[in-house]
């Protein structure tokens, strides 16, 4: 298991019966970036692989 998983069990754990918008969920990855500027490159990185999941081209 890698260290992050434990994070994401975390969350899929407290939360993972919720349902959000991705508005919402940009408005926190704005929040954490604010909070956290070190982490500002893989949260974009996050970011972009999200919004690019079902792009034919990056196949």
């Amino acid at each position: 298991m890698y260290f992050t998983d434990r994070g994401i069990e975390e969350l899929e754990s407290r939360r993972g019966d919720e349902e959000v918008t991705f508005e919402w969920l940009a408005e926190r990855l704005r929040e954490f970036v604010d909070l956290n500027p070190d982490f500002e490159i893989p949260v974009e990185r996050l970011a972009t692989w999200l919004a690019r999941l079902d792009d034919e081209d990056d196949e």
